[in-house]
């Protein structure tokens, strides 16, 4: 008869087979997290692995009302060299009035109108460039202004914070974009 304790003692051996079927289940999800590290390491080390938005903001401009008109517009360029988008937030001045995000709105008929946005997505590696036909900063002016004054405002960015530039007050031209003179 034998004895089941050295039965026992021995069954805790894994055979050969049992160590292939065992060092293959486990060998599958070791090297696929390997090839995924690799990967990862490869995708931060270039550069685009999400790194933060990073925006600045170019000088803007501002138009010159027309005759007794108390309303305007604002245009800024700004740009996100950073690998993530960034969203305008908010646009203020401390020299104007009822100061916000707006875009041009066709209603038809050749007529077109201003619609209030909450904010504006700012593309990784782009940016966005506003004007009179697209994203605008909607002003109403406090005193009147006057071509080459510098108006002082703050843009608040979701994950870029503030950012405090200026805006130089020029004359509409016909066909203008809106464009950094």
């Amino acid at each position: 008869m034998s004895d089941p304790a050295t039965n026992d003692t021995h069954s805790w051996r894994p055979s050969r087979r049992r160590l292939r079927e065992g060092l293959g289940g486990a060998l599958e999800p070791v090297a696929a997290c390997a090839v995924a590290l690799g990967l990862l390491t490869v995708w931060t080390g270039s550069g685009a692995a999400g790194s933060p938005a990073r925006v600045e903001v170019a000088a803007g401009t501002v138009f010159l009302p027309f005759g007794n008109t108390q309303e305007s517009a604002a245009f800024f360029r700004i740009s996100n060299s950073g690998g993530s988008d960034d969203r305008l937030t908010s646009v203020t001045s401390p020299a104007l009035d009822d100061v916000m995000l707006g875009r041009y709105a066709p209603t038809g008929g050749g007529a077109a109108g201003m619609r209030m946005v909450d904010s504006a997505v700012v593309p990784a590696g782009k940016g966005l460039t506003m004007s009179p036909y697209g994203l605008d900063v909607m002003v109403r002016i406090r005193e009147p202004l006057s071509l080459g004054q510098r108006i002082p405002f703050v843009l608040t960015f979701r994950e870029g914070g503030t950012v405090r530039a200026e805006a130089v007050v020029i004359r509409p031209s016909i066909g203008s974009e809106g464009r950094h003179r």
